[in-house]
Order: C-alpha cells, then structure tokens, then sequence
C-alpha cells in the first residue's frame, strides 16, 4: 500500500482490535452516540434519517497511527455515505463528535469519496471519480500516518491528504463509523497500528 513518499507495511502492521460481530452484543466493544444500530448474522446494521452523523464509537481508545479496515454496504434503496472516524473524540457537553479524521464513500452530498476533519471542517477533500456501485459490498481501509490521511477501496488508493496540523492521537484515540442520512451494514471490522517506510520518489526525464 504506497501513498505519497509512503509504503505501508500492512503486514507488518499489528492488529490490535477486531470485531466480527458475531456475538450479537453491540454494547460490548461500541457506544452509541446517534441513529438506530443494531447486530445481526455477522453485521452492524446503521440507520440514521437526520442530515447529520448517527455514530458508534469505540468504547476502547487505540491511540497513535492508526488504519481501520472493515467490510461495508449500503442497505438499499439507501445508496449514499458509508463513513467513518479514527483519531477521534466525543463531545459529551453538546452530544457531537469532537476532534476527529472521517472519511468515506459516496458522501458530500454530491457522492464523493472523501476525507475531513472535524470539528471545524476547514480541512476538506473530495472527489467524485470513484465509480461507486449501489448495493455492492466494498472493502475499505482508511487511516493516517502523522496527519497523511488516506482511503483505499477494494485494494486501490481512492483519495490521500496531508493535514499541516495533525491531530493529537494519543488523547483523540476513538474509532467510530457513521451512517448520514443513510442507512449501511459494517462486517469484519480490524484495527491495526500502522508500520511504514519512506520511498524515494523523482522523475527520470523520458523527453
């Protein structure tokens, strides 16, 4: 996996959290925030109505750099925003996520694979290019390696940003997924602390 002066070890990348969701008790590992979330045969059902973030978030923190990769898909006919958190918090005062990274698949309204960062969204990427399919079951891994946020679909990088004032990660630690205005089903959900090397990237001139 190779983002931008970047090779990802994802081999060499421990895992440190799974949920296969097999247990049928939600409340274990997750808290939940907004919407309606429910367990059942191997996958966490998300329905939320509003035009804002129904959320789970992780009862355990998993601090430092961190990828989350897990199954996903809308429950038709919803067909939009497959979302979620990482390096994230909860603002318990006023019932909204804190400082966060999220991202996603057909989100922003206009179906874009995207990246933010919350709560003042003044860090904002997006593109549309990615053929998304209604319906269909993707494998997704999202994370970042000192605030160079990525998101790879079916294997392929789908969008990377570099963010000039990282998150702290160890005291913003919470992973969540969010369904908005949509209704999705998450399935075989990993965290891993993320293990990397530079690469060496320049031009030969074929002119």
């Amino acid at each position: 996996m190779n983002i931008m002066q970047k090779e990802i070890a994802l081999a060499n990348s421990p895992i440190i959290f799974e949920d296969d969701f097999l247990s049928n008790d939600l409340n274990e590992n997750w808290n939940v925030k907004s919407g309606e979330w429910e367990v059942k045969d191997g996958w966490c059902y998300g329905k939320h109505r509003d035009n804002s973030p129904g959320m789970i978030i992780s009862k355990r923190g998993f601090p430092g750099d961190v990828i989350v990769e897990f199954e996903a898909q809308n429950v038709l006919p919803s067909d939009h925003d497959i979302n979620l958190m990482w390096n994230g918090s909860w603002n318990d005062s006023i019932n909204k996520r804190g400082e966060a990274y999220v991202a996603g698949l057909q989100g922003w309204w206009e179906g874009k694979v995207g990246i933010e960062k919350s709560p003042d969204y003044k860090l904002n990427a997006g593109t549309p290019l990615f053929c998304y399919d209604p319906g269909r079951k993707y494998h997704i891994m999202a994370g970042s390696i000192n605030g160079h946020c990525f998101i790879f679909v079916d294997g392929k990088l789908a969008l990377e940003v570099t963010d000039p004032t990282p998150i702290d990660n160890i005291k913003n630690d919470k992973v969540g997924f969010e369904a908005y205005c949509s209704h999705i089903k998450i399935a075989k959900v990993r965290i891993r602390q993320v293990k990397w090397k530079e690469r060496q990237l320049k031009y030969t001139p074929d002119f």
